[in-house]
């Protein structure tokens, strides 16, 4: 075989076992990573610190770890405003607004309030981070408003938040509309609290054979 033929081989198997390698040496970091998430979980699922539907649930901990690491969070922090409505993980409101505070995108959420009875509403805003702070440069929600709220049937439930601390509720839902336009894999397609406990739950039709 000539000799350049054999240089080739050589070098086709040296760069098969450095992949080789380089597989193995990943893979091991993984089980290294997973191990110590692992370790970590238990301890936290242990704590007296964290909501009781964690603790002694190592599962669930090392979830929310998975969940702290994506959005850049305390893991504490994300298990205190994680919460599960109608079956399904939900964050708080004020989670949100702080994740997207710290996130290093924009400049720190504002919020607009304007308007008198129906029309009364909230505009979330803020800049890109090394934007110029200019109306044209702004990124916005859409206008949250006590109107929009009667027509989705969030205002008229019993025990609303909507007709007592109205105020609150616009800014809280216009800041998760940001999130869910501006930013959505921070939110990682979950609902919050108060979407979920605004969500009417219809009773399922019945129905019975002849």
């Amino acid at each position: 075989m000539p000799r350049t033929g054999l240089l080739i081989k050589q070098q086709q198997r040296k760069s098969k076992m450095s992949e080789e390698t380089k597989n193995e040496i990943v893979k091991s970091l993984d089980e290294q990573k997973f191990e110590m998430i692992q370790r970590k979980a238990m301890m936290l699922s242990k704590s007296e610190l964290i909501p009781k539907q964690f603790q002694g649930k190592v599962a669930d901990c090392v979830i929310a770890m998975d969940m702290a690491e994506r959005t850049k969070s305390n893991p504490l922090a994300v298990l205190q405003n994680l919460h599960v409505i109608h079956g399904k993980p939900s964050w708080s409101a004020q989670f949100i607004i702080a994740v997207i505070n710290q996130c290093g995108r924009f400049e720190p959420l504002r919020f607009s309030i304007r308007g008198e009875g129906d029309d009364y509403g909230c505009v979330a805003y803020t800049h890109y981070l090394g934007d110029e702070r200019t109306k044209e440069n702004a990124v916005k929600s859409p206008r949250v408003t006590i109107a929009m709220a009667k027509k989705e049937g969030w205002y008229g439930k019993a025990g609303s938040k909507w007709q007592t601390m109205p105020e609150l509720m616009v800014q809280y839902r216009a800041a998760t509309l940001f999130g869910r336009l501006f930013c959505p894999d921070l939110l990682m397609g979950m609902q919050t609290v108060d979407e979920l406990a605004d969500i009417k739950r219809e009773p399922k039709q019945v129905i019975l054979p002849e």
